[in-house]
């Protein structure tokens, strides 16, 4: 995006499904169409399907000196993206990180390894004040499922933090493993601080890696369905509507069943210079996975609008693509 092209290295598809990556040249990135009763003529069709604002906006935003990955798949499209743009380079995600941690504990309870109704005192895990809502309720206690589904709704971080304390650190990067995610980490837990020795960041991974995950959710494939459909359930909740997802109109607290159907689930990630967003758009058109990191120098509010603009930018397109 704005800067010279970096080779890209071969990597194992991953276990979990997803679409077969080929990354092009972002400029030259167009999506086919998807056939259907209502199609667009061919220029109305490739008009919309270009997502020429979006490469615009990602080009200023690595202009200025941001770090920019991005990746979009068509679900029904075949193997090549509709659009890549650097989507092979490891980044930090923030909470975004926190979605290999929902399989491995919905793998857990279907496995029966843990406890759905298990409870869990937040007085026996480490605190951070990151955000959420857990640490303002007068319920001490909570089952683990509860626990994840704070985690995944509201990216509560006192409810990630107890379910990474059940869950154990190394099962997640276990299953990172299994999944074949070669350039994901959930490396630690939220912290108010990080000191030298704490890892540096609470997860990394790509924007490709993402999309293929949301995509692998779905269409069932991460793990087994049945914990394809809970993490998906989980994550159909999310209150994070305000980056790509801004351009939906959903109600970010009741948007699972929408009136216009629209099939739409994902996860953001925050941390200071950090915005990602990763998940599954479906319309009547077609329907997508697609993931935007971005990194960049968080000096002024201005900086942190120009890049909240950009997933919005993003998001406009894609609506125009399934739509």
């Amino acid at each position: 995006m704005g800067m010279p092209p970096v080779p890209e290295p071969a990597l194992p598809e991953p276990a979990g499904g997803p679409v077969e990556s080929s990354r092009r040249d972002a400029p030259a990135l167009r999506g086919a169409g998807r056939k259907g009763p209502k199609r667009l003529p061919r220029r109305a069709a490739a008009g919309r399907r270009s997502f020429t604002a979006t490469l615009r906006s990602l080009d200023e935003l690595a202009a200025s000196g941001a770090k920019v990955s991005v990746r979009i798949d068509d679900l029904d499209g075949g193997s090549a993206p509709v659009l890549a743009g650097d989507d092979f380079v490891t980044l930090p995600v923030g909470g975004l990180g926190v979605v290999p941690l929902l399989i491995e504990a919905a793998a857990a309870f279907e496995s029966g390894r843990l406890e759905p109704l298990e409870i869990i005192d937040r007085a026996t895990v480490h605190g951070a004040a990151h955000g959420g809502v857990w640490q303002h309720l007068k319920a001490p206690a909570l089952p683990l499922a509860d626990v994840a589904m704070l985690a995944a709704s509201s990216g509560d971080a006192l409810a990630v933090n107890a379910l990474l304390h059940r869950v154990g650190l190394q099962s997640v990067r276990a299953r990172v493993e299994q999944l074949g995610l070669r350039r994901t980490a959930l490396l630690d837990r939220f912290r108010d601080d990080r000191g030298p020795d704490d890892a540096p960041h609470l997860a990394l991974s790509t924007a490709r890696e993402m999309a293929q995950v949301f995509a692998g959710l779905v269409n069932s494939t991460i793990v087994s369905p049945g914990v394809s459909a809970q993490v998906a359930e989980w994550l159909s909740l999310n209150h994070d509507l305000s980056l790509v997802a801004s351009a939906t109109g959903l109600d970010p607290f009741a948007h699972e069943n929408d009136q216009h159907g629209l099939l739409f689930i994902n996860k953001t990630g925050r941390a200071p210079g950090v915005r990602a967003e990763a998940g599954v758009l479906g319309g009547p058109r077609a329907g997508i996975s697609y993931a935007l990191i971005v990194n960049f120098d968080d000096l002024s509010i201005a900086h942190r609008l120009r890049a909240h603009d950009a997933f919005r930018v993003l998001g406009v397109e894609l609506m125009e693509y399934v739509y």
